[in-house]
């Protein structure tokens, strides 16, 4: 399960679910779900939570918990048959005591998890092609969090899948907030029945709901919170897309999970594959990577 030698612990939530505890030695920590297989929480070595909750969270199944990181797959958004965002973040995962060999970089001297979801008998009435979803947690000596995905078709016929690590960032204020490294890119405007534009802006600032797939972007992205002094940046590897999501007043009043008053705290930012759905014949795997970093800014 962990041969790093760092802090992992499993215990259970309110609701019985098991949840792993990741700490390195400087003693930043993340916290990760069996249910959803989902990451709830990422603090800095000072304490300091870097994820946003909502305080409105349901932490049953079989809802979604409003925070952390949810997998959307094999499904984005309202893009196909399936449930809002497919079904894996509602799902219970198991700890894969045995995976596959991955990169000696992706364990060594880093605090992980392994964990494993197969379709169960409902998932394939609905979404009929099995797989094997594995998912690495790594929380860095340095902090740094990274979830590394590889999805392999155990069936016997073709399928494709769209998914993104739906990443709600806990922010001062979101009128006092830039995301750079969109600038130039198309983007599907979920507004809009999802028409295509293209970003007019350096950086991208908020004023009012943005719900948005920006194609085709470059590997590297930077959110940058002034009042608190600090910058996010998310590296990606095998996600061509990037989703932005800030629900705004209107919306927010509307979710029975989610404060009036939160999404000034909060700010969506995905690392995705949306727009060309990902295709795997029989026995192929794919692998994604997000790695998440924070410093303060200079």
């Amino acid at each position: 399960m962990n041969n790093s030698g760092l802090a992992v612990e499993v215990s259970k939530d309110r609701n019985g679910a098991d949840q792993i505890l990741l700490r390195n030695p400087r003693g930043a920590s993340a916290k990760v779900s069996l249910h959803g297989g989902q990451v709830l929480s990422w603090r800095t070595d000072r304490g300091e939570e870097l994820l946003f909750t909502s305080s409105k969270a349901i932490f049953k199944p079989p809802y979604a918990v409003r925070g952390g990181i949810p997998i959307c797959f094999p499904q984005f958004g309202q893009r196909g048959s399936l449930e809002q965002h497919g079904f894996a973040r509602n799902r219970t995962w198991i700890i894969d005591e045995n995976p596959p060999p991955l990169h000696p970089n992706d364990a060594c001297g880093k605090a992980y998890i392994d964990l494993l979801l197969k379709p169960s008998e409902d998932d394939l009435k609905i979404w009929p092609h099995s797989f094997e979803f594995r998912l690495r947690v790594n929380l860095t000596a340095d902090g740094n969090l990274s979830l590394i995905s590889r999805i392999r078709n155990i069936n016997c016929k073709p399928f494709s899948f769209s998914i993104a690590y739906h990443t709600y960032f806990s922010i001062s204020d979101i009128s006092e907030v830039r995301v750079e490294g969109l600038e130039t890119l198309d983007y599907l405007d979920n507004l809009y029945q999802r028409d295509r534009f293209t970003e007019q802006g350096d950086a991208l600032t908020f004023e009012s709901e943005v719900d948005r797939v920006y194609l085709g972007s470059r590997d590297a992205i930077a959110i940058f919170d002034h009042e608190r002094k600090r910058t996010f940046f998310i590296k990606k590897e095998g996600l061509p897309d990037v989703g932005v999501w800030n629900p705004w007043e209107k919306k927010s009043k509307a979710m029975v999970d989610f404060g009036d008053e939160e999404y000034k705290q909060m700010l969506c930012v995905n690392g995705a594959a949306v727009e060309k759905p990902i295709a795997l014949k029989p026995g192929e795997e794919w692998t994604g990577r997000l790695e998440l970093s924070v410093v303060p800014s200079s």
